[in-house]
């Protein structure tokens, strides 16, 4: 598996794949590259890079207070160092665009295209707490069948989702132990949410402004608690080039798949 190691001694994994135009695939806040399994497929032309942030996934454990966006902005950026790349185009799911709107802010030299999945400037209060709920803590259910069961009947946002979707779903967030199910990250990334969360929210629209002239693709769900109609609507006023989706089904986050999301993916592949 390959890795690499970062300026403080952290060791990163990512998955890369593919030769085409570079893509980094930037996953959720608890996620990790395997977030993006359902859309690979859908896109055999494009090299995708797919990395674990660290305290996720098969990425090193660090230090709480480098789990944020400002320090996994430079770990992306020393990644494309450490792949040679001079340029290349996000896909940010989550966490992951903001990743992408700091960068854009801080080296838009580096990029030449960004994708937002279900993300925005302004986060709804609604989503943000169902997050500081769930975030550090193991699930309560005991197994994979199990834990896929209460998605399909508690996660009200998105409908039509088959069993199996739900299944590989959990089997990547968790791992199965005798003693239940246990998260696939560091639990004291929770320290750091709630430890950034207690400061005044910053004015994240600055950070959008600076997507200002790369080709420009939302994704989002239709039902989304987290990216409101309103700012995605704002989003498009600023932003009347950028190409734009809205999921039906599907709340915080859509899986990408989707025929309506593909199409979007599609269009934006085209400026790549």
């Amino acid at each position: 598996m390959p890795y690499f190691t970062t300026a403080d001694g952290t060791r990163l994994h990512f998955a890369d794949q593919g030769t085409g135009a570079p893509v980094l695939c930037l996953a959720g806040l608890t996620r990790n590259g395997a977030d993006f399994d359902h859309v690979a497929p859908h896109l055999p032309d494009l090299r995708l890079i797919r990395p674990d942030y660290r305290g996720r996934g098969q990425s090193d454990w660090a230090e709480p207070a480098t789990y944020a966006i400002p320090q996994e902005a430079q770990d992306t950026l020393a990644l494309m160092d450490h792949l040679g790349l001079d340029k290349a185009a996000i896909l940010g799911t989550s966490r992951g665009g903001l990743i992408a709107m700091v960068i854009a802010a801080t080296a838009k030299d580096r990029l030449t295209a960004v994708a937002l999945n279900d993300i925005g400037p302004d986060l709804s209060e609604q989503g943000l707490k169902v997050i500081r709920n769930y975030i550090g803590k193991n699930p309560a259910q005991a197994t994979y069948a199990e834990a896929a069961e209460f998605r399909a009947r508690s996660w009200v946002q998105f409908k039509n989702v088959p069993i199996e979707r739900w299944l590989a779903e959990v089997e990547n967030h968790y791992e199965q132990t005798p003693d239940g199910l246990v998260i696939r990250y560091d639990p004291k990334l929770r320290d750091a949410v709630l430890a950034a969360g207690a400061q005044p929210a910053p004015d994240l629209w600055p950070l959008f402004d600076a997507l200002g002239g790369l080709p420009l693709a939302l994704i989002r769900g239709a039902n989304s608690d987290l990216l409101t109609p309103e700012t995605a609507a704002e989003m498009q006023r600023r932003r009347p080039d950028m190409i734009f989706a809205d999921v039906p089904d599907r709340g915080h986050v859509p899986f990408l798949d989707e025929p309506v999301a593909l199409d979007a993916l599609m269009q934006w592949k085209a400026h790549l």
